[in-house]
């Protein structure tokens, strides 16, 4: 067992491989039964037999009770040590056969993983677990190391995952040298890798996308932070007996437990990409756009080469940069009117790339934009039209009005919100085009006092990002209140020339009860700050509140009505974002909770909740209805309830999970069993036994 570690959290791991095995033979998960065939195929033999030693095949051959079929065999079926081709795997009837197509290596334990792959031909049920092994040499090695790998940020399970271990591990060993023993992760997220000799070993798990069994860049990775020393332990273990009338007895016998079997992986990836130009364009005749391949720290610097008056111009004297917040999506609004009716540019533009030392340089690349106007179709104008009068007079005063050309370009306004306005949120107006000037004057808020509009004092402060959202209107604002925003015409002129006409937005902003507001106790993490995310069914934050340390909750206001559920990250460097791992760094990414059941927020409703982060174990804190990864149901299994039936009178749904929590295992599902209560092995130690 590893040992040491930090002890900044405790996190139970529900689940645990069986390892109740006497022999180190084929590895069988077989659940209950039933009246229909739930049951999975029954491994019969195979040549050459498990176990074997002295041996050096190159086909193996397994046959089992009943008609089989294997399922993407060429992903999920994996030989240990690995090997450079992969094997070649079939089956036919009640037979299964594996062709080994690189050279074995002498006095080595190799394992075939079959994973999840193999299920029977008529009801799909699924033979998870299963592996044949084989020695070279005199001896065969035993050992193994299990545990389920999660995916950091969202812990959804990891299916179909590389998890491999270093006997003799480096700093440069994950990047450039195969794992000495691997497996794959099932569709729970379970893995173990069988056959280890003594020794200790480093531990990862790798979404290996070309194969080449160690770890790229740019692929998701985990990590365990100590070395993992696996071992055997003797226990008793109780097998149920059922005679032909169905009576049922109790058999204790003695088996072995391999250990560990609660090792957890949260797998995250750098984000790292490449930094390049990847795209420019010239989209309208009034802009252009750059895109770069990563976020970028500074902004490219980019000048006229020719095709327009003044050469060696730099960019912001001609033109208005709209960006967003990583820098790497540029679109600049061209404002000099000699550059707009250029056909052709040709730009220099410099800015950071990545070489092939992976390191940021400065580079210059000199690209050619071109817009050509289409063609309009020449369209027969009615006489009627040639002769309408292009002005309008008043009937009663004879003033005369005249009307602009029917193709004219008018600066348009929009509200960002609706005839309803939520408390809490921003005011925004946006223009079609970029702002030359802009009369404030002409700006007027009213709010219904009475049936009389009134006056109301605002401020606006406009969007240093984006040009095109014309201000955040701030005012003391009434709850419940109806209001008016007006913007004159003429009151505001395009970099392009157009005016804006009248502009009119009426709404109503909502009452505080028809919200809900909730209130999260969070015991035993007072020293910490954490940050608590309010999410939808498709797992998207729908509001965020931060629980600084030295305080135990966390609150969240003014939140409309709906059926949400919780996440939680523990915010280490205390910068208010979930934050991934380094590789180089070994930095862990920051860990991750769910509250396991749903919540009903309620119009009007002041909750107050308690979530101990630590009571559910990890891998079964996510609730059903938002994980992503679902596992297969067999046939006839229903999937566990949402949390939203039955509700009780207080709101919350009941326990997804049918009121399973860490003291239990999952009980054979899937060919797996748990022994629990387990202590969970994280990836930094800091585990606890048995809460």
């Amino acid at each position: 067992m590893a040992g040491g570690g930090k002890t900044k959290g405790m996190r139970l791991l529900l689940w645990a491989t069986l390892g109740v095995l006497a022999a180190a033979c084929a590895s069988i998960g077989r659940p209950e039964g039933g009246a229909r065939d739930e049951t999975p195929p029954v491994f019969v033999r195979s040549d050459p037999a498990p176990g074997s030693r002295n041996v050096m095949p190159t086909k193996i051959t397994a046959y089992f009770d009943e008609n089989i079929q294997l399922e993407d065999a060429f992903s999920k079926v994996i030989v240990s040590p690995p090997q450079k081709t992969p094997p070649q795997v079939s089956a036919n009837g009640h037979r299964l056969t594996a062709e080994l197509r690189d050279t074995l290596k002498p006095n080595t334990t190799y394992t075939i993983d079959f994973a999840d792959a193999i299920k029977d031909l008529n009801e799909g049920n699924i033979l998870d677990g299963f592996a044949l092994d084989f020695s070279t040499g005199p001896d065969i090695d035993t050992l193994r190391i299990s545990g389920v790998v999660l995916q950091a940020e969202n812990l959804e399970p990891a299916q179909g995952m590389l998890v491999g271990v270093y006997s003799n591990y480096t700093d440069t060993s994950i990047t450039k040298v195969p794992f000495d023993r691997v497996a794959r992760t099932n569709q729970l997220g379970q893995f173990t890798i069988r056959n280890l000799p003594e020794g200790q070993y480093r531990i990862f798990a790798v979404n290996d996308l070309n194969r080449d069994n160690h770890w790229d860049r740019s692929e998701d990775i985990a990590f365990y932070d100590d070395v993992i020393v696996p071992s055997v332990e003797s226990i008793e273990v109780t097998d149920t007996l059922y005679s032909s009338t169905g009576a049922d007895s109790l058999n204790v016998r003695q088996g072995i437990r391999y250990l560990p079997n609660d090792v957890l992986l949260t797998w995250f990836n750098e984000n790292y990409k490449p930094s390049y130009l990847a795209d420019y364009k010239r989209p309208e005749r009034r802009k252009i756009s750059l895109t770069f391949a990563a976020p970028q720290d500074t902004l490219p610097q980019v000048t006229i080469v020719d095709g327009a008056p003044g050469a060696g111009r730099d960019i912001s004297e001609w033109a208005l940069l709209q960006k967003n917040a990583t820098l790497d999506s540029l679109v600049y609004w061209i404002a000099d009117t000699a550059v707009v009716a250029s056909d052709s540019l040709r730009l220099d533009v410099r800015y950071q790339k990545t070489d092939t030392l992976d390191r940021l340089v400065w580079t210059s690349d000199t690209l050619r934009f071109f817009f050509r106007d289409q063609k309009e179709k020449k369209k027969k104008k009615k006489k009627d039209d040639e002769d309408k009068p292009r002005f309008t007079v008043d009937s009663i005063t004879g003033d005369t009005t005249f009307l602009p050309p029917p193709d004219m370009e008018y600066l348009g306004f929009s509200a960002k919100s609706g005839t309803t306005q939520e408390l809490g949120v921003p005011l925004l107006i946006e223009s079609s085009l970029p702002l030359a000037t802009l009369d404030s004057a002409a700006i007027k808020l009213v709010t219904m006092v009475d049936t009389i509009w009134t006056p109301v004092g605002f401020t606006m402060r406009p969007d240093s990002v984006n040009p095109l959202q014309l201000n955040r209107i701030d005012a003391t604002w009434t709850p419940g209140g109806k209001y008016k925003l007006t913007i004159d015409s003429l009151a505001a002129v395009s970099i392009y020339g157009p005016w804006n006409r009248p502009f009119e937005h009426q709404f109503t902003l909502k009452q505080p009860e028809d919200y809900a507001n909730l209130k999260i106790n969070l015991p035993g993490l007072d020293s910490l700050q954490a940050v608590v995310e309010l999410i939808n069914n498709s797992d998207a934050v729908v509001k965020r509140a931060v629980k600084p340390a030295g305080q135990s909750f966390a609150d969240m206001k003014l939140i409309t009505p709906g059926k949400y559920y919780l996440r939680l990250f523990i915010d280490d460097n205390r910068n208010g974002k979930w934050d991934t791992g380094n590789m180089a760094e070994l930095l862990q990414p920051e860990e991750v909770y769910y509250y396991s059941k749903g919540l009903n927020l309620k119009k009007n409703w002041d909750i107050e909740q308690d979530w101990d982060i630590y009571e559910v174990a990890v891998d079964a804190q996510k609730p059903y209805a938002i994980k992503k990864n679902k596992p297969k149901l067999k046939r006839g299994e229903k999937a566990p309830t949402d949390g939203f039936e039955n509700e009780d009178e207080d709101g919350f749904g009941n326990n997804p999970f049918g009121g399973r929590d860490a003291t239990g295992g999952f009980g054979g599902r899937g060919g797996m069993g748990g022994f629990g209560p387990n202590g969970l092995r994280r990836a930094d130690n800091s585990g606890l036994n048995a809460r």
